[in-house]
């Protein structure tokens, strides 16, 4: 009996961290597995190969941080998590990192910040452009991959699912494309963990922004919503759809590939200021360059905005850490606008001269008497110290928001089943990792972390499936 025709116990759609966490623990709890992933090549991508491999919980430790103190992060990073996703994510961060350890996943400690503590091996260089091969994602996948093989589970490359009929009382039916060839594969329990849906401009003009085409893909673009569709379709319902993860890039990334996805230029926005066409601020940059960039996205003209710094900023927050902009952007070609006077920089970078200097002046007298949470928009510290903009030479670099993944989608509960719109379980219907919705967003767009997101719910749709108790 081919894969096609046997009824097996789980159906995982997605290769990526998800979907291989959800797939293995399957296997290892005695549940017959098949994963589909739609790329057909060995090293099929996805945003896991991209991953940086942090595993944190709002950038904190999942090891060391106690649940509660995990939680509390969660709840006030989001401010719209839903109580049960957040309390699985902060009581079962640590027990993925240890999982994947026992499946010879690597980490190691990547630097002195706290969300670095657990970084997949081997570490991605620090330089400019993507750099994945033999990086700790690719490794991670790669592993799994392994594992999942030589306990009997199958992946099965260049399937992509499509469909759902969940009208059968004993099983689901995938209806899936190989090729130009229809199948249909049944199981008694599908996982949808496909990724989000940034990887598809229709989705993304109907729930973040009418113009997708300035959006710059930051990850692998893969993401094409389709398990968020056929979830809709058999009447699952979608929470947080309007945010998405991302940073601060050059716009110079859409004719240059050395320029995404690093260097980000996330920490010039946290120390000056970012402007649009008409040279106002409309964002507070303290928030952090994922709510930079969704307001940025956000704009009638999302490539209209511009960060505007000085050169001491440019040789002070912009020249530290890994990939710092200061030297990476101009090691990789990227442009960064100089004048000696604010007016001059309006006019090299095409804004009216007399609204830029009022912006920066108002911002400075702001800074200097510590009255930033007077300005329209407000001005905060929740990244990095803002910094005044006094020191000349001037500078300036056009911006777009860089998306990786989108926040929202699916609803789940906390034990990774589908709910449909009056908040019930989808019988024999789960969904893991950043097709999901309901964890990350809020009102400044709370980032959680992904790969922690997608190993906590992978773990528990199987484990759910399995009907295993931890």
């Amino acid at each position: 009996m081919t894969h096609e025709e046997a009824i097996v116990d789980a159906i995982v759609i997605g290769g990526g961290i998800a979907g291989m966490v959800a797939s293995n623990r399957l296997v290892q709890l005695g549940k017959t597995t098949l994963v589909l992933e739609q790329g057909a090549e060995a090293e099929y991508l996805c945003n896991s190969r991209f991953t940086g491999g942090a595993v944190h919980v709002g950038f904190r430790d999942p090891v060391s941080r106690t649940p509660d103190e995990l939680l509390a992060e969660i709840n006030s990073r989001s401010r719209i998590a839903k109580p049960e996703l957040a309390e699985a994510v902060a009581h079962d961060a640590r027990r993925v990192i240890a999982w994947l350890r026992e499946q010879g996943v690597r980490f190691a400690k990547a630097g002195a910040e706290e969300y670095k503590a657990w970084v997949l091996m081997p570490f991605r260089s620090n330089s400019y452009g993507l750099d994945w091969r033999g990086r700790g994602g690719d490794v991670a996948l790669r592993t799994l991959g392994q594992v999942l093989l030589s306990r009997g589970g199958v992946l099965q490359r260049g399937v992509r699912a499509l469909a759902l009929d969940i009208t059968h009382p004993d099983y689901v039916a995938v209806e899936a494309m190989e090729g130009d060839r229809k199948r249909q594969y049944r199981a008694r329990a599908v996982v949808i963990a496909d990724g989000g849906f940034q990887g598809n401009p229709d989705l993304i003009r109907k729930f973040i922004m009418p113009k997708p085409e300035a959006l710059m893909q930051r990850g692998a673009g893969t993401g094409r919503g389709d398990g968020l569709r056929m979830a809709t379709e058999v009447g699952a319902a979608t929470v947080g759809t309007k945010r998405f993860y991302g940073h601060c890039l050059s716009k110079d990334a859409f004719e240059n590939n050395k320029l995404w996805p690093f260097p980000v230029v996330d920490p010039i926005v946290h120390a000056g200021i970012v402007i649009d066409g008409s040279a106002k601020r409309f964002v507070d940059e303290g928030e952090g360059g994922v709510w930079v960039a969704n307001n940025i996205a956000w704009l009638a003209d999302p490539l209209s905005a511009v960060v505007i710094f000085d050169d001491a900023i440019w040789r002070g927050p912009a020249a530290k850490g890994v990939m710092a902009p200061n030297p990476n952007m101009i090691s990789a070609g990227g442009h960064i606008l100089d004048a000696a006077t604010l007016s001059e920089l309006a006019a090299v970078i095409g804004v009216p001269a007399a609204a830029l200097v009022r912006t920066v002046e108002e911002y400075n007298a702001a800074c200097a008497a510590q009255t930033l949470a007077r300005l329209n928009p407000v001005r905060t510290s929740v990244s990095d110290k803002p910094m005044p903009i006094l020191k000349a030479p001037f500078h300036a670099v056009r911006l777009c928001a860089g998306i990786t993944f989108t926040m929202g989608g699916v609803a789940i509960d906390g034990q990774s089943r589908v709910l449909n719109e009056q908040g019930k379980p989808i019988p024999r219907l789960f969904a893991a990792g950043c097709c999901t919705g309901g964890l990350e967003g809020g009102p400044t767009g709370g980032y959680v972390g992904g790969l922690t997101k997608s190993g906590v719910t992978g773990l528990r749709a199987a484990e759910c499936i399995a009907g295993y108790t931890a």
